[in-house]
């Protein structure tokens, strides 16, 4: 009974509406009929007729079938194409896509929508993701609803390799019957690709930097052994040499796994907010006994203010000890390095911070200069293995530099000494660590 009586109140409840939008309907008809009464050509009982059969014409709700015909278009909808779907869909953590059986987009998260912008819901998905290997497995899973698996490289904005998973999916219809729907998830292999190029890059670039190190090692080890196991003079000079091989293998070794760390996590940005001027005075004092033995003043111009950049403290202190260290070491006959700091404008119009550490040495010839930043890359091999070079300085602060999204500049001219910037985009952050 309670139903009954809701519903009848509502069939009641519009009508003073009904009512008022039909007044201008009746009073016209109320109008035209007592006009034919009064001409006689309609009786009363007819006009009153008349009137009747009018005003329930205009106030019988019409619009019930509409709403209950809305009511069965919403129950009709797709089960597919509900907001259920939707959320599961929105919910799962890797980018993921739901295409129906023709490659139409039906939902997509937000890691997808920012995977590939292009995506658009009601759309063919090969138009939107233009990778051949994409569009390949795409056509393969509709036609045969069977699952596809395929790995490619995203190049935008920086190189990512991507896998590619087609599931069939079997949806139900509104008329009990089943449709295969693909849903595409992607994930990100770029950790796993760089982990196993960092292992092959490390044990080719170690066991070809380390063998002579090591021969030498063995060729002197041999000799104290042999002709000179008693020559008193002969075993502290081989000593010497012994030890000066094993700090050059040492180092080389701390440089690979620096420069692997930093290719591993080169696709994350740092977000942590530094003052870049104590840390450039830090590495200066730290190299001052390096100055000294080399003659070498180092000049420091650096703001008193903070200057703040979006970076890893640890790869900055190596990046700045890298350059200075290699300004003192190859420019130590001018007599003078210059450490100092500008704020200036990159080509495309971003404010960046430039950080300028020139020395007064020789000079690089201009042939070498694209090359520096390769690795085990020298100018020369013997100066640099003299002075205890590992021929990975400039290529681990050229990776640092791509980390933090910033570049490194090289000027030099023969005879003239050299000059090396590293540029970082310019940070406001509201506090510094």
């Amino acid at each position: 009974m309670a139903i009954d009586d809701s519903s009848s109140s509502s069939f009641f409840a519009p009508w003073p509406d009904r009512l008022r939008h039909s007044a201008i309907i009746l009073l016209a008809a109320g109008l035209a009929l007592c006009a034919l009464v009064l001409l006689a050509d309609l009786s009363p009982a007819r006009a009153v007729a008349v009137f009747i059969c009018i005003a329930a014409a205009a106030l019988v709700p019409w619009r019930l079938h509409h709403a209950a015909a809305s009511r069965d278009d919403v129950r009709a909808v797709s089960p597919v194409e509900s907001a259920a779907v939707s959320a599961v869909v929105a919910g799962m953590p890797d980018p993921a896509v739901l295409l129906d059986r023709a490659g139409r987009v039906l939902h997509l998260n937000a890691a997808a929508a920012q995977l590939a912008p292009a995506l658009r819901k009601n759309e063919l998905a090969q138009f939107a993701l233009r990778s051949p290997e994409i569009i390949t497995a795409l056509r393969e899973a509709i036609a045969t609803t069977e699952p596809r698996r395929t790995t490619y490289l995203d190049q935008v904005p920086v190189d990512r390799w991507m896998e590619l998973i087609i599931t069939p999916v079997p949806v139900p219809t509104l008329f009990g019957g089943t449709e295969k729907c693909m849903l595409m998830t992607f994930h990100d292999q770029t950790p796993l690709r760089r982990v196993e190029e960092m292992r092959a890059d490390f044990v080719a670039n170690a066991s070809h930097e380390l063998r002579t190190p090591l021969a030498a090692l063995s060729g002197f080890i041999d000799t104290l052994q042999g002709p000179a196991k008693d020559d008193t003079k002969a075993r502290e000079r081989f000593l010497g040499i012994m030890h000066t091989q094993a700090t050059r293998m040492a180092r080389l070794i701390d440089d690979l796994l620096s420069l692997s760390r930093v290719e591993l996590s080169a696709h994350v940005r740092p977000d942590a907010c530094v003052d870049i001027v104590p840390i450039i005075r830090q590495v200066a004092d730290g190299l001052e006994p390096l100055a000294r033995e080399r003659q070498v003043e180092i000049e420091i111009d650096l703001p008193t203010a903070q200057v703040a950049i979006a970076g890893d403290r640890e790869e900055l202190l190596r990046l700045f000890e890298n350059l200075i260290e290699n300004a003192l070491k190859y420019g130590a006959s001018g007599g003078r390095v210059i450490v100092s700091l500008i704020q200036a404008t990159s080509g495309e119009g971003a404010p960046e911070i430039r950080i300028m550490v020139r020395d007064f040495g020789p000079g690089i010839a201009p042939e070498h200069l694209p090359r520096l930043t390769e690795r085990f890359y020298r100018v020369d091999v013997g100066d640099s293995r003299a002075q205890g070079g590992t021929g990975l300085g400039l290529s681990l602060v050229k990776h640092i530099l791509n980390r933090h999204r910033g570049r490194l500049l090289i000027e030099s001219v023969p005879k003239n000494g050299a000059v090396f910037t590293a540029c970082f985009p310019q940070a406001k952050p509201p506090s510094v660590h």
